[in-house]
């Protein structure tokens, strides 16, 4: 059973700290947790945390001269002013238990992150159902091309750096605003930027009206003197703007929008474009990332960036030598037989969908082969349809399904990768259900050749799959 999120907000967890400086975080190896512990040791706090198992994360917080511990003990906690943990740490957790019955304020990481967060003047997140990781990204680039200071938590590592976060200024905060079990609503934001709204983590909200409710209670959280730059090509979006009592700013490509897309070039899977502002050009953008949809992130940082005061030369250049964040269509190698290897995090039906579709603009790509590890059984049973169709009405050649990935949950839908591999094929789509990995491995190696395509997709641990795949499949013909 996962913790709650807790609402103390800034100005308590402010009291809270005002007794000691000795912070504990469970789960420190998590992509935000990591970040906030490291924002923490930078501000002077006496940082340590548990974490299952090591990692590349853990390596470089040790690295830095934070403790942690792999075995979790509840003496751990001792003296602490408060513990931070992570959602998906578990109630039995001993450190957990520990503090409460020490009296230890415990602090869910959305409720942490907010109170870090007051310190910075202008607070630019990112919400919305896909595209949070790539925009928050977008805006880091442009921070640093502008030279302006600034820091970044963003949700995945980015290519250039290979770290999820950016410790800088206090000028510009850029932030990746997390809905799941309304995390996004402790953030405050002055900037509050809405990519789409489209159902997702079912397991948290019952229907499409509680996840809206809940974006758009996020977006008045910029309040009279902030922005709500949200999408006016998204029909969940459109849905909020009755309720939106902060000052909208728009931006789209195909509706009439503040900031919009002109004169768009397809080339090799890269667009190019212009940004528009009420009939003038702004400047042209060329994206070093694939894909058609990421012109609507790069009009959502644009918007942002301009409304907080960077020129529109420095945010092009910025988007435009943007390369792109982890497993978000990252290419990892090659198999034996000169197959090339991508991995995605793609776990929802539409950010499939925006995947196949780039991938298949992409130039040269002779077969396109996708093997996917769904994610959750709650989202695999509530959006089966979509998911079927999302691969069936695709470029892909090929579908290979995993295990669906638990994370936190227990299959009791009655839902297998293999039942959707079934309806995919039903549909006319080749698509097979694997046994294990190496399964998944030897199958796309044994045949893939110079000029295909692999793509190993998914939010879970398939991305093993993408390094098994490297070399392998035997001597090049």
């Amino acid at each position: 059973m996962s913790l709650p999120n807790t609402h103390f907000g800034p100005d308590s967890i402010l009291g809270m700290l005002e007794k000691g400086k000795k912070l504990f975080f469970l789960g420190i190896g998590g992509v935000s947790m990591n970040s906030l512990a490291h924002l923490s040791h930078e501000r002077g706090f006496d940082v340590a945390g548990y974490d299952r198992t090591p990692s590349s994360i853990t390596e470089k917080l040790e690295n830095n001269g934070i403790t942690v511990y792999y075995d979790s003990d509840a003496s751990h906690v001792e003296n602490c002013a408060a513990v931070v943990y992570t959602n998906a740490m578990s109630a039995d957790n001993p450190e957990y238990i520990r503090a409460r019955e020490l009296g230890i304020p415990c602090v869910s990481r959305a409720d942490f992150l907010g109170y870090l967060m007051m310190d910075y003047r202008r607070r630019i997140g990112v919400a919305g159902t896909h595209g949070k990781s790539t925009t928050t990204g977008l805006l880091d680039s442009v921070f640093r091309f502008a030279g302006v200071e600034s820091t970044v938590m963003g949700g995945a590592p980015m290519k250039d750096t290979g770290m999820c976060d950016r410790l800088g200024g206090k000028e510009y905060y850029a932030f990746e605003a997390c809905e799941y079990m309304d995390s996004f609503l402790n953030f405050r934001p002055t900037t509050a930027i809405l990519l789409n709204v489209e159902l997702d983590h079912v397991d948290y909200f019952p229907d499409i009206d509680a996840l809206s409710a809940s974006c758009c209670r996020f977006l008045n959280l910029a309040g009279d003197d902030g922005y709500a730059v949200v999408n006016a090509d998204d029909p969940g979006t459109a849905r909020l703007r009755d309720g939106i009592k902060t000052n909208v700013v728009t931006f789209g490509r195909k509706n009439p929008a503040d900031y919009s897309s002109a004169n768009e070039e397809i080339g090799g899977g890269f667009a190019s474009f212009d940004v528009m502002h009420d009939g003038k050009k702004l400047a042209r953008v060329r994206l070093s990332i694939p894909g058609e949809h990421n012109i609507s992130n790069a009009l959502a940082a644009f918007a942002a960036c301009s409304l907080n005061g960077i020129g529109p030369e420095e945010i092009a250049g910025g988007l435009s030598r943007f390369s792109g964040i982890g497993r978000r269509m990252e290419k990892i190698g090659e198999t034996a037989r000169g197959a090339l290897i991508y991995t995605d995090y793609a776990h929802h039906p539409s950010e499939i969908r925006a995947t196949l579709k780039a991938a298949g603009a992409m130039k040269g790509t002779k077969r396109l082969r996708v093997v996917f590890q769904p994610h959750t059984y709650s989202r695999t049973a509530a959006l089966f349809d979509d998911f079927t169709a999302a691969f069936a009405d695709s470029a892909v050649d090929e579908v290979l399904l995993c295990d669906i990935y638990a994370a936190r949950e227990i299959n009791t839908y009655g839902v297998s990768s293999a039942d959707l591999a079934g309806a995919v094929a039903k549909l006319g789509k080749p698509a097979f259900a694997a046994a294990d990995f190496e399964e998944a491995a030897d199958r796309l190696a044994a045949d893939s050749e110079e000029g295909d395509m692999i793509i190993v997709m998914g939010a879970g641990d398939v991305v093993k799959i993408s390094n098994m795949l490297v070399g392998r499949g035997g001597d090049k013909q």
